[in-house]
């Protein structure tokens, strides 16, 4: 057949997006860890049956561009002839599946139903990732100091944990007892397979009710669109090459600060980021797959090119992302990988490259990192262990024309969300005293950067606390004269003389100890003396900057 009818493609597009929505739904319904029903840690996509992607649902931004580079490597390892209707597939070998082990990626084949007694015609792919819990590594909850992938977890390369339908009895078995929590496990196992039996459903009937071929062309147009917008996008963008440099705090193992450099470079209908002058692979598990760093990549391509459109596999054609094997952004067997902040970072620091080049299209950095933390222990109503996370808000930068947001979720995290305090403490042995935004935590400037969070918490259980953050030694970046926030900051034992300060850190807590967190703001942009005096009022009214600051900074008087 012809191109099809602009209506014909609208609404087959709009079918499968609601399709990826429903899967979504399923999830989140399904779901027994905070983490995906509270939080969406998780990504979902449907393919077609050349594996490009038509569809997505919302999620962590860095999980669906790793769903592409995942779901690639395990239809290669299985074998597009060893898939039959009703398969689920587990991948979470971590240099396929584009992130750290307890990142599961299930997938499976689609199929219309056959006339006859064969299985039908191949129509795509779904496939669905989430955060599990707990799956055998050395310590419970979260990796902070592994030094190679099999002190991280049980490994499946590419595993049929369902077959024609029913589920593969000694597979979900052998999740069980490798698991701490398996409950949590085996219950999240289940609704990814809801998920996918919900998305299997949707693109069968838009097959059925349009013919393979209207849909197939339908997937050849909004592609090809895609591709042209995007090529129209670039063309337009600053041409030139940028090159910008930032540093993590440690790798887990040693104080080495490690070196993170990255050129964007947009030229000839290309857009090309190149991580060459990075750190070589480190000891600890902050290395980041190569799926992942492409995944990394793609957000900030998206954000300057089509952020408005509905994303498909055209909108990366024209984009490329290098990093040689056994370095920071490329890892390899068997390097650790388990603490992924590097990918949160690096997307910073591509805007940061960006910023040279394009200065009135982005804002300062955003907090420099995301402030993450979880506590584990063993529940004193249940007796069962829990391990359950939270991602902090910061402060976003400030733009060209705007202050930044703020405290809100990190940008790399897209429709993702705090674990509400109702959870935490109902799950968990924390108690929160404050949970309150940082006056003067936002870098000041024309236009201010965001606030950051303060959150102090009381123990009222025994356990372990883990805070997850990466960028705690170097200031969140500003742009065009405004000033650097502070960065985040993990205080221990506030008040005693046990006090101190930490970043990515495994602490035993008992009952009475406290924890403070302080999120970093967002970079300030511009020359603090050009702010309007009316925004400098507005700040103090709401308590977003003290009248101490005001006067230190802006030099600001008139305030009652």
């Amino acid at each position: 057949m012809g191109e099809p009818d602009g209506a014909t493609v609208e609404v087959v597009r709009s079918y499968l997006v609601s399709a990826a929505e429903e899967m979504r739904a399923a999830l989140v319904r399904t779901a027994f860890n905070p983490v995906i029903y509270e939080v969406y840690d998780f990504g979902i996509s449907i393919y077609d049956a050349d594996l490009r992607l038509v569809a997505e649902s919302t999620g962590l931004s860095r999980f669906l561009g790793a769903n592409d580079y995942s779901i690639g490597r395990g239809v290669e390892y299985v074998g597009v002839d060893n898939l039959e209707p009703g398969d689920v597939v587990l991948l979470n070998y971590p240099y396929w599946n584009a992130a750290h082990s307890y990142d599961a990626t299930l997938f499976s084949p689609v199929f219309l139903p056959s006339d006859g007694d064969g299985d039908g015609t191949l129509i795509g792919f779904l496939c669905v990732r989430a955060h599990w819990m707990d799956l055998g590594a050395k310590d419970p909850g979260y990796v902070l100091d592994s030094t190679d992938m099999h002190q991280e977890g049980v490994i499946f390369p590419g595993t049929k944990v369902f077959r024609r339908g029913e589920p593969a009895h000694e597979i979900v078995e052998l999740i069980r007892f490798n698991s701490r929590m398996p409950d949590l496990v085996i219950g999240d196992l289940h609704a990814q397979v809801a998920a996918l039996r919900t998305g299997e459903r949707r693109l069968i009937d838009v097959y059925t009710r349009y013919g393979r071929e209207t849909v197939d062309a339908v997937v050849a147009t909004v592609v090809a669109a895609a591709e042209a917008s995007t090529a129209e996008a670039v063309a337009a963008l600053p041409q030139g090459s940028w090159t910008a440099v930032d540093w993590l705090d440690d790798d887990g193992i040693t104080d080495e600060p490690i070196r993170m450099q990255v050129t964007v470079t947009v030229a000839d209908g290309r857009f090309t980021v190149d991580f060459a002058g990075s750190s070589p692979a480190v000891p600890g598990p902050v290395n980041l797959p190569l799926g992942a760093t492409i995944a990394t990549a793609r957000v900030a391509f998206k954000a300057v090119t089509t952020p408005t459109e509905q994303t498909n596999a055209g909108h990366f054609t024209a984009l490329e992302v290098r990093a040689e094997p056994g370095t920071l952004f490329h890892a390899v067997y068997p390097a650790a990988t388990f603490t992924q902040w590097t990918g949160t970072v690096a997307l910073e620091l591509i805007y940061k490259a960006l910023a040279q080049g394009m200065p009135e299209r982005l804002p300062a950095s955003s907090g420099g990192d995301v402030p993450g933390f979880m506590m584990v222990g063993t529940h004193p109503d249940t007796g069962q262990m829990f391990a359950v996370s939270n991602n902090d808000p910061v402060g976003w930068g400030a733009s060209p024309d705007h202050d930044g947001i703020g405290p809100v979720n990190h940008l790399c995290q897209t429709q993702a969300r705090n674990t509400p305090v109702e959870v935490l403490e109902a799950k968990t042995g924390m108690f929160f005293e404050r949970v309150e935004i940082r006056a003067d935590s936002g870098g000041a400037g024309r236009f201010r950067g965001g606030s950051g969070l303060r959150r102090d918490i009381r123990f009222v259980t025994p356990g372990e606390f883990l805070s997850v953050i990466k960028k705690t030694r170097s200031r969140p970046w500003a742009l065009d004269g405004g000033l650097e926030p502070d960065p985040n900051q993990v205080v221990v034992f506030p008040g005693t003389d046990r006090e101190a300060r930490v970043s990515t850190k495994r602490t035993r807590v008992e009952v009475g100890d406290r924890i403070t967190l302080l999120t970093a703001g967002g970079g300030g942009h511009g020359d603090p003396a050009d702010r309007d005096v009316a925004a400098i009022r507005h700040d103090i009214a709401e308590g977003y900057v003290t009248p101490a600051a005001a006067r230190q900074i802006y030099g600001f008087e008139d305030y009652p």
